[in-house]
């Protein structure tokens, strides 16, 4: 949060401090933004929703805090407090005035640390803004935590931006952490500040404290990697075969007799106490549990029956974790799961909604509403190929017709994909919530579900965002 200064005329541009406000004022009661009222759709989508979930604008609801003992249980599991350290000392260096607070939060929105100026800290208590506090979206309205927490995006919310009245007079700038061994957020990193106008500073200060919070990650992760090698080197040297050896996430730690991929899938759960399993990439292999990881010596399955294995593919994309999409595949010789990034998750379910397929042309114009952009469609749906293999076909791209596919979506339709800001998933979250379509799989009866009819060429009224005249 950063506090608007007083003193001075706020700017007068349609997104500055009085169209913001009137904008605000608007749609609290019911109204549209009009134009000239420059609201940012991430900021309009939070406020409809939260509408939507009853929140009252004038009344914040009961504040929700984490008892002491689960505040420390909370703390070791996020992996976040070795990095508090650098960040404190780069933020706060001795005899340097910072004119912020530093919130550090959980992935879901839980504040369990915090630093800065002391009348600063003072003064965001006074919101209930404090170590243990439940800062999302749907406990203290748009905010910048709970926001980045939702989306797993950088959100920035100034001023009226913010749901409830009593936080207008501040500015909260959130970036996830990402866990580098997972992809996963690890937590969210918050700098408030007092200001007397927008200061872009902010959202930068905010960006570069959350990447060398993963650059720490990181190194611990790599130290890890290399205490592991450290033990599988000697082990791996007396096998006469190809074998490669790989952490809990499934990293590469070191291999012999094959190019050992940077990393492999693992199975949903793990792989208990090993033995035979089939492995992406690698086909069948002896798997056995090594030091904080596995050993995995693949057997040489041929690549033809690897093909004939992806035939009989079951797919699940999981959506049903805003923060943490899941692709799960289940063939008839074992299980396997990725967490696919943003685009490529934006990817999967337009493919999943699609059977028959779509073009470079229609993907580009359903994620950016620029048809042009096919090079930047390719190369994802290039990237996307070194985890699916056959099951991702082209000309046009689409999911191989004989797998069985799966969207689990959340129980909230402005829950799916929430950090996606593509024309077309927009759309798609307005249809889900107006009861136009179904997510395509065997849990329809029980979530919103996409209907057949998301093989043709349009998605009921998302068909605004495709191009009549453009060839699938």
């Amino acid at each position: 949060m950063q506090r608007s200064g007083g003193g001075g005329k706020p700017p007068g541009r349609p997104g500055g401090p009085y169209g913001l406000v009137t904008a605000y004022e608007r749609a609290m009661t019911g109204g549209g933004t009009q134009a000239g009222e420059e609201v940012r759709p991430e900021i309009e989508d939070s406020w409809a929703r939260l509408r939507r979930l009853g929140l009252d604008p004038d009344r914040a609801r009961e504040a929700h805090r984490v008892h002491p003992g689960r505040l420390e249980e909370l703390r070791r599991a996020t992996g976040l407090e070795p990095v508090l350290p650098v960040l404190r000392s780069t933020l706060f260096p001795p005899g340097a005035a910072t004119p912020v607070v530093l919130a550090v939060s959980d992935p879901k929105a839980r504040i369990l640390w915090m630093d800065g100026e002391r009348q600063l800290k003072r003064e965001v208590d006074a919101i209930g803004f404090e170590q243990g506090a439940l800062w999302s979206e749907d406990q203290v309205g748009t905010n910048g935590i709970g926001l980045a927490a939702r989306t797993a995006r950088p959100s920035v919310v100034h001023s009226a931006e913010h749901y409830l009245r009593s936080h207008h007079t501040w500015t909260c700038v959130g970036v996830p952490v990402r866990d580098p061994r997972t992809g996963r957020p690890a937590g969210v990193v918050n700098l408030s500040g007092p200001a007397a106008g927008d200061h872009p500073y902010l959202r930068q200060l905010a960006l570069t404290a959350a990447r060398l919070a993963e650059t720490e990650l990181r190194a611990a992760h790599l130290e890890a990697l290399h205490r592991l090698r450290t033990v599988a080197v000697p082990l791996l040297a007396r096998f006469g075969g190809p074998a490669l050896v790989v952490d809990g996430a499934g990293w590469t730690a070191a291999a012999v007799g094959l190019p050992g991929p940077p990393r492999l899938a693992l199975p949903p759960g793990d792989w208990g106490s090993g033995g035979l399993q089939w492995v992406p990439t690698l086909g069948e292999c002896a798997v056995e549990p090594l030091a904080d990881g596995w050993l995995i010596r693949p057997s040489g399955v041929r690549s033809a029956e690897l093909a004939e294995q992806s035939e009989a593919a079951v797919l699940e994309l999981d959506l049903r974790r805003p923060d943490r999409p899941e692709l799960r595949v289940r063939g008839s010789a074992g299980a396997w799961s990725h967490t696919p990034s943003p685009r490529h998750t934006e990817l999967l379910l337009l493919l999943a909604l699609h059977r028959d397929g779509l073009s470079a042309a229609r993907l580009a114009e359903a994620l950016f509403a620029e048809p042009a952009r096919t090079v930047t469609v390719r190369a994802e749906l290039s990237r996307l190929r070194r985890h699916l293999g056959a099951l991702l076909e082209a000309r046009p791209y689409r999911l191989a017709a004989a797998a069985e596919v799966t969207v689990l979506g959340p129980d909230e339709p402005d829950d799916l994909l929430p950090g996606s800001a593509a024309p077309a998933v927009r759309v798609l979250r307005a249809d889900l919530a107006r009861g136009l379509l179904r997510l395509p799989g065997r849990a329809a009866a029980a979530q919103p579900s996409a209907s057949s009819a998301a093989n043709s060429a349009s998605l009921g009224s998302s068909s605004m965002i495709w191009s009549s005249g453009t060839a699938v």
